[in-house]
């Protein structure tokens, strides 16, 4: 993600969050989202939301205005978002590659106790059905698309896709404009590995699924396994999850 509208702030100005254009601030919303700060909508509108992410952004940087921005503060954000890009290519050739890709992608996005990490794996081991591959919904049909088509005309063809299942328009957007990618227009870019990979960490991280958080259920004082299953699809099949999960956490 490269934040080209915010690179063109003049330079030794400072503009306050406010009256930057809607190109500038929807570069800024992509990147506070992308970073897991509470951004709201990407929808280059100026609102509170936008407004305590980027303070709370400034807040941990101990530097920089909360309503406003320079160049600086670009170049900053620009290199968080730079930092936070893969190192290197996963490999998702095997199921243990692609449990060591899973695990890597939650260090790095900060969901780094094995708890935590357990529950991931867990998650994706259940929905992919054991496969360790991104899958689309109703995978099992024999012809899924015609299925949903039919029986989800309100989200298609915007439906689940990955090792969890992205849906809706509205997600899909999110994400191309955090990725770069064009997944409205073409979404079944979601079923690439280092995409789902992202999307499904991300998610957990920031409630993007149902607005429940996995530090919301696990971190370092609590592990509720039952209600985690919470930040995906309420309690459906929670204790198979669940007993997957400690499964994992003993082999971490």
């Amino acid at each position: 993600m490269q934040l080209t509208a915010l690179k063109a702030i003049p330079q030794g100005q400072s503009i306050p969050i406010k009256d930057l254009n809607a190109a500038q601030l929807t570069e800024l919303q992509s990147a506070l989202v992308c970073l897991g700060y509470p951004a709201g909508e990407i929808d280059g509108e100026y609102g509170p939301k936008t407004r305590h992410a980027w303070a709370e952004f400034i807040v941990g940087l101990h530097q920089g205005d909360l309503e406003s921005i320079d160049l600086e503060g670009v170049s900053t954000l620009q290199q968080f978002v730079d930092e936070g890009k893969f190192a290197h290519p996963h490999d998702f050739s095997t199921r243990d590659g692609t449990i060591a890709a899973i695990t890597s992608e939650c260090c790095r996005q900060g969901i780094g106790l094995k708890s935590q990490i357990a529950y991931v794996l867990a998650t994706v081991d259940h929905e992919t059905n054991h496969t360790f591959k991104p899958v689309t919904e109703a995978y099992w049909l024999r012809d899924p698309d015609a299925y949903l088509r039919t029986h989800h005309a309100d989200y298609y063809p915007y439906y689940g896709r990955g090792y969890v299942q992205l849906t809706w328009e509205k997600n899909y957007a999110t994400y191309g404009k955090i990725l770069d990618q064009d997944l409205v227009g073409h979404p079944e870019l979601a079923l690439d590995p280092e995409i789902a990979l992202f999307v499904l960490v991300h998610g957990f991280k920031t409630g993007t699924f149902t607005g429940r958080k996995i530090t919301d259920y696990i971190d370092a004082q609590n592990i509720d396994f039952i209600n985690a299953r919470r930040c995906i699809n309420h309690l459906d099949k929670a204790e198979d999850i669940a007993n997957l999960a400690q499964r994992y956490l003993a082999e971490l």
